[in-house]
């Protein structure tokens, strides 16, 4: 069956069962982490959900225990992405239990935040949606068994701007809150090239998705100003693409991608790409074009360079 912009998470995942199968959903106190761990547990996985603020995920999350179904299950973790120190503890309960992992979901970020650092004094963006990300996945990595896969949550937004590995955190460079946002959403891309590269051979796969444009709380850092320019921005964009005026995505519209992904596609045809819609995103390059990936972001040798350099700013090293 073909999917696409206005697809579902239940419709793309009906008639599939997912029972005995274990997912890790990060960011699961708010919008698609919310969304994604209901529909997996209504169709039976039995779900990890992490996030920062347990108390805000229990209260968020009363659906997902109420529509588990076929033996679906949702357990919750604490995981502060932008602490080293709390990532490397959620890795090290996770890795205690020894209990395997199917698909690991990288749904958590922060989006277009003013310029701060995080606990390790890494740039916020780039230290919580990659960084983080990174640290975690890696460390887990040995519970990601042959048929796994890995889902990034990258977005259209990595097309504002390539990841800078000689300034990752503007040190030198004139800060912008969607400059960064789009470096850290190209690290996303890029780890899942590197990702799949490295541990294929073992039948793990990594893939890096575009939920689409959706009200979530993702947004809660913007300022009505910056919000109001960037909605002008995309309107400007389409109008000179000649494409129609931005439609925004529900949230269940919003995480069908991410289920598509990990759940129904197959690995070879996701294994090391982008996806939106519900489908592989092509290459595009023009700066008003709507869709698509750029290639800076499915480069591998870039993708390797990355990982050096992410390796070296956490201070370990991943085999």
């Amino acid at each position: 069956m073909a999917f696409g912009a206005e697809s579902t998470t239940d419709e793309v995942l009906q008639g599939v069962n997912l029972s005995g199968k274990r997912v890790l959903v990060t960011g699961a106190s708010a919008g698609l982490g919310v969304e994604t761990a209901r529909t997996l547990a209504a169709h039976g996985a039995a779900v990890v959900g992490a996030a920062r603020d347990l108390d805000k995920a229990r209260k968020a999350t009363e659906a997902v225990r109420k529509d588990a179904a076929h033996g679906g299950s949702l357990e919750l973790v604490e995981l502060d992405l932008a602490s080293l120190k709390s990532v490397r503890a959620c890795a090290d309960a996770l890795n205690k239990t020894g209990k395997t992992f199917d698909v690991v979901i990288c749904n958590a970020g922060v989006m277009a935040c003013p310029k701060s650092a995080t606990s390790d004094g890494f740039e916020t963006q780039f230290g919580t949606n990659h960084l983080g990300h990174f640290v975690l996945v890696n460390r887990i990595a040995p519970l990601m068994k042959s048929g796994s896969r890995l889902v990034n949550l990258s977005s259209a937004g990595h097309r504002f701007s390539d990841v800078d590995l000689d300034d990752p955190n503007f040190e030198r460079t004139p800060y912008t809150e969607f400059g960064a946002y789009g470096r850290s959403k190209t690290a996303n891309i890029l780890f899942a090239v590197e990702f799949d590269r490295r541990h294929k051979a073992q039948g793990v796969r990594a893939t890096a998705v575009h939920p689409g444009g959706i009200m979530t709380e993702l947004g809660r850092h913007m300022t009505a100003e910056l919000r109001d320019q960037m909605l002008k921005n995309i309107e400007e964009a389409n109008k000179a693409s000649g494409a129609p005026p931005l439609k925004w995505k529900t949230i269940p519209q919003g995480a069908a991608t991410t289920v598509w992904s990990g759940f129904v596609a197959s690995a070879d045809e996701v294994g090391g790409k982008y996806c939106e819609d519900c489908h592989v995103a092509s290459l595009q390059e023009s700066p008003n074009a709507r869709s698509g990936v750029r290639a800076y972001a499915l480069d591998p040798e870039h993708a390797k360079a990355l990982w050096a350099k992410s390796e070296a700013m956490v201070g370990e090293t991943f085999a």
